[in-house]
């Protein structure tokens, strides 16, 4: 059975794991990831639209100095894009957000699994956390690098507005300025977590080792004659 150091500090580890599970399912869930407004001007109306999504859903709406408005639009984010660039990287991103997920959960389970058994030689013992640890957070990284990527190299507010207004076409877009929510930006909590799970399991490793080699010192400074007897 783990000592009750042992135990209470992977089961902190694994609260800090779930956590980072917990957060990624919310900003999966939620429409805060982008804020875009895209001017537009034509014969007929001049304003902007405003989309807001996130990586599965969104809504849009229209803010004209003249011209008639339609109304509020909540859409689904892929099932509104064309089979295009845009869209398939934007399947990636979810993806790579699912593994992220699937990499938390495995963390959780793996660190719980330590605060209850000593599995230290074999992957499913600290080991396993840092791996899951680290790809969890290196799958969160990957996704915020690419969904800022597509925004901004395939276009993807602008795209989803054209979809949206066939009205109103690219030519009639006079410039896109965007925000990044706070959905976006609780990927960074997720990796931060991700990276207490570790260390937290580095420290107890290193107390551990530091414990052994206090054992060994006395045996080791020990007069020969009194080993042998």
């Amino acid at each position: 059975m783990p000592t009750v150091k042992k135990t209470l500090t992977f089961l902190f580890s694994s609260v800090t794991s779930l956590g980072a599970f917990i957060v990624l399912c919310s900003v999966l869930a939620t429409q805060q990831w982008l804020r875009s407004t895209i001017a537009i001007s034509d014969s007929s109306s001049n304003g902007s639209v405003i989309i807001t999504y996130g990586l599965l859903r969104g809504k849009s709406i229209q803010e004209l100095n003249h011209g008639l408005a339609e109304s509020d639009k909540n859409f689904e984010v892929l099932g509104t894009l064309n089979n295009s660039s845009a869209k398939t990287l934007h399947s990636v991103v979810l993806v790579f957000l699912a593994l992220g997920l699937f990499s938390s959960l495995l963390s959780a389970g793996f660190t719980f699994y330590n605060s209850v058994s000593n599995p230290y030689q074999t992957f499913l013992g600290p080991m396993g956390v840092y791996t899951w640890s680290g790809l969890s957070a290196s799958f969160t990284f990957i996704t915020m690098v690419l969904f800022v990527g597509n925004t901004q190299s395939n276009h993807l507010s602008e795209e989803l507005a054209q979809r949206l207004y066939p009205l109103y076409p690219a030519s009639t877009q006079q410039g896109t300025s965007h925000a990044y929510g706070y959905s976006f930006w609780l990927t960074l909590l997720v990796i931060l977590l991700n990276a207490v799970t570790a260390v937290i399991v580095i420290f107890y490793q290193k107390a551990r080792y530091r414990r052994k080699q206090e054992r060994r010192k006395p045996m080791e400074s020990a007069p020969r004659d009194g080993i042998l007897f």
